[in-house]
């Protein structure tokens, strides 16, 4: 017979709530721990999520997060009808303590383990896997349309007059050409006022995310970033020793007010002004210029992640954050990721002057410079034009998608899922009645071969209410319309 763990959960469970660490991710480190040590029994059946929510004091929401990344990880077996039990079929390395002779083992010596840095590695969620993906991932731009036959060619022209010069070490900060296209393009499309000189080119947005923060960040400094937000941001600034400060979004952008209230001092702001992640919302001019005025008083840094901001429906693109920064305390990012391919992995910083060196510093002991070959095809696909048409084309084929969706939605999604267009950017939030959980529509999306993410996921503070974050830009409307349905059977028998 199961034994119950309820009493044996509460004595272990140790959450600080004031550390800035998310909740969901200290309590499975704390059962994961307790499965490890076998404190927790193999078979050892534990509380419902409801009663530990209310005995620990938090939202149910984290509780099936934290049970749902063990299930994942085979610490746990969910049960349907009998509840949660630690799995019977734990690893081998786990269930038996190793036994190792005297002989192979130093004595006093501890074993070496992980650094706690590799500890909060380990802990953070992953991105999606790489698989072929499904109706409605979201981040991945419309492949299908990819100029794979164009980007072929230039690639072939190059590779057959390749200078043999470019065989060897590259510039860390990126290849000049690419550069001077990379700030011509920015100053006519998104406003941005900068010099080649101020361009650093990375391995796409993430690494530039994670070098801003070694860079600018020492450890338990804060960093407030959006509460909705991107959890590659909530992810690099953690593992850099960041203390996080949830500033909460709401139609008008990050509030600036409520993050003064929350921790006037921080050293840094992680924002996505043009095309709020994941809500959509464009920061207001008035939101805009408060956050620069902070900024310069604090003597803050902000981080502009300008992701999706070309495909704008409505209206022309909104101008940059950096574009209005007259004390230079914007650092601006952008990546080819969203624009062409993830594959490419080309992203870019615009850098304040005497932060180019520092920076191209620390991209060169990771990385020692970006692969050559992607930046130079990438210069000539820029300075023959192509990637203005193919961001018109682009444009055109995400506004039509964007309606296959919302038709699709409202024919079989109706009183199961509240969504509203978004004016920019590939994907959208809907929102779910109060009856329905959004980590238990996921899951159960996902068994009908529906990808989508749970609008709680992004939030550090408890959601007031729960959604589905959604992708229709990597798909056609056949896709759309099959995802659809199996996503209404989904959320029908939530």
């Amino acid at each position: 017979m199961a034994k119950s763990g309820r009493n044996l959960v509460l004595t272990t469970i140790s959450l600080d709530r004031s550390s800035g660490k998310p909740l969901y991710l200290q309590l499975y480190r704390e059962l994961r721990e307790a499965i490890e040590t076998r404190r927790f029994r193999s078979e050892t059946r534990l509380p419902s999520s409801r009663s530990l929510a209310q005995d620990l004091g938090l939202s149910r929401k984290t509780i099936v997060e934290a049970f749902e990344q063990l299930v994942a990880e085979g610490y746990l077996d969910a049960k349907v009808g009998s509840g949660t039990y630690v799995s019977r079929a734990l690893p081998q390395e786990i269930r038996k303590p190793q036994i190792r002779s005297r002989r192979a083992s130093n004595a006093g010596v501890p074993a070496r383990t992980t650094s706690r840095r590799g500890q909060e590695i380990a802990g953070i969620s992953p991105f999606f896997p790489a698989v072929k993906a499904k109706p409605f991932r979201h981040g991945l731009p419309a492949l299908d349309a990819f100029p794979l036959k164009l980007w072929t060619q230039l690639a072939a022209k190059r590779l057959r007059s390749l200078p043999r010069d470019l065989l060897g070490y590259g510039d860390p900060k990126g290849y000049r050409p690419l550069r001077d296209a990379i700030a011509s393009y920015l100053g006519t499309a998104r406003a941005v006022r900068c010099e080649p000189e101020q361009v650093v080119i990375v391995a796409g947005s993430q690494q530039a995310i994670y070098l801003a923060a070694l860079v600018l960040l020492d450890q338990n400094d804060c960093a407030w970033i959006e509460d909705p937000g991107y959890l590659g941001a909530r992810g690099a600034l953690q593992i850099a020793g960041a203390r996080l400060i949830p500033v909460p979004v709401d139609e008008q952008g990050l509030r600036v007010s409520a993050g003064v209230k929350l921790h006037q001092n921080a050293r840094l702001a992680y924002v996505t002004p043009s095309n709020q992640y994941p809500l959509t919302v464009t920061m207001s001019l008035s939101r805009r210029l408060e956050l620069l005025e902070w900024a310069q008083a604090s003597g803050a840094w902000i981080i502009e992640d300008d992701y999706d901001s070309e495909f704008r429906y409505n209206s022309r693109p909104v101008a940059s954050l950096q574009g209005l920064d007259r004390y230079g305390r914007v650092i601006y990012l952008g990546t080819f990721s969203k624009l062409l391919a993830p594959t490419l992995r080309i992203g870019y910083f615009v850098l304040p002057p005497e932060l180019v060196d520092v920076f191209s510093t620390a991209s060169s002991l990771i990385t020692r410079h970006p692969p050559a070959l992607e930046q130079i095809v990438l210069t000539d696909f820029i300075e023959q034009g192509h990637l203005a048409r193919h961001i018109r084309r682009m444009r055109t084929l995400y506004m039509e998608r964007q309606s296959d969706f919302i038709e699709a939605a409202r024919r079989e999604l109706a009183g199961l899922l509240e969504i509203t267009p978004p004016e920019a950017g590939t994907h959208l939030v809907g929102w779910l009645p109060g009856r329905i959980d959004d980590q238990v529509a996921v899951k159960k999306a996902a068994e009908r071969g529906v990808e989508a993410r749970a609008f709680s996921t992004y939030c550090l503070q408890v959601s007031a209410r729960g959604g589905l974050v959604l992708g229709y830009g990597a798909f056609t409307k056949n896709q759309i319309r099959a995802g659809m349905q199996r996503l209404a059977t989904a959320l029908s028998n939530c």
